[in-house]
């Protein structure tokens, strides 16, 4: 009777998981030059769908049931080094894990840094995560959330983006941008690149986003953990001792910088799971998505 009764709910749930998917942007793409608008997808070597080019951002919108509501809201930046977006594992798979405890879900396809299609290639991941943040702030109230309950998660390199827009929301480089606030509410990032430094951050994602040639002064504008400062939103940290793609000193870096400015925050680490499991640590026995929810209670978002 009881697994009956868990079937009809998932099955209500997932009818609930509607995709709606709209541009980012009404009119000119900022920082965009005259390229083709297409986004380019194909099938990597575990089978998933993930995107090699994304030249027209959008938002993909899951909507917390209307009976299971915390009037509470998370954009979610999926990782990939910022050369590829794997948006279903790190994207929708957890929008639809944060609507089942009541979370609005916003999935952003974020530009990937490209000197052909863009200027300024390595701010253009960061412009298109604060014009999502001001879009889910400016329309909270169409979709039932508190303006004050906003948080970003992101996951590797997207980790890297979700703790830029934590730590230097207040940059309004879209010279079409509102005023509205970009800050974040609080901070989830998941096994994130944080530094730029060589030996700790990953580089491929350093040369991707900066170039392997950036300067000291630009290396040290993207380490996140040089860039928090007393506004810098409460934050949830998580990831595996045994990661060999982004090793997790990025995270204890994070980790001590946010503790020297007395900014609140959570530290999870888990002795095994490699890199990029997305949701499900197979090889660790803590589920961080159960650990996030008792963080955010505490943290009155949820």
């Amino acid at each position: 009777m009881k697994q009956a009764f868990t079937l009809v709910f998932m099955f209500f749930m997932a009818s609930s998981w509607a995709q709606n998917e709209i541009p980012l942007y009404k009119g000119k793409i900022p920082k965009s030059k005259e390229c083709s608008l297409e986004n380019k997808t194909q099938i990597n070597q575990w089978g998933q769908e993930v995107y090699t080019k994304v030249n027209n951002p959008t938002l993909t919108i899951y909507k917390a049931p209307e009976l299971n509501t915390n009037q509470t809201a998370v954009l979610i930046l999926p990782g990939g080094g910022y050369t590829i977006l794997a948006a279903n594992h790190e994207g929708h798979d957890v929008a639809k894990a944060f609507n089942l405890i009541g979370v609005t879900a916003f999935v952003l396809k974020y530009r990937l840094p490209n000197d052909t299609c863009m200027f300024n290639k390595e701010w253009v991941p960061f412009i298109d995560a604060q014009a999502a943040m001001k879009y889910i702030r400016d329309n909270a109230g169409m979709y039932g959330i508190n303006p004050d309950k906003i948080g970003v998660i992101g996951f590797s390199a997207g980790g890297h983006l979700a703790s830029t827009l934590a730590t230097q929301y207040q940059l309004n480089l879209n010279d079409q941008g509102s005023r509205t606030n970009a800050r974040p509410n609080f901070a989830i990032l998941a096994y994130p690149v944080i530094s730029m430094e060589d030996g700790i951050g990953h580089e491929g994602s350093r040369n991707k986003l900066i170039g392997k040639d950036a300067t000291a002064a630009t290396r040290d504008q993207f380490s996140s953990q040089l860039q928090v400062n007393r506004f810098t939103p409460p934050t949830f940290l998580f990831h595996a001792k045994d990661d060999k793609t982004v090793p997790v000193e990025n995270s204890l870096q994070m980790k001590a910088a946010l503790d020297a400015l007395k900014v609140p925050s959570e530290l999870l680490l888990m002795e095994k799971g490699g890199h990029g499991f997305g949701l499900n640590n197979k090889q660790e026995p803590t589920d961080w998505f159960k650990s996030l929810q008792v963080w955010m209670k505490a943290q009155g978002v949820l």
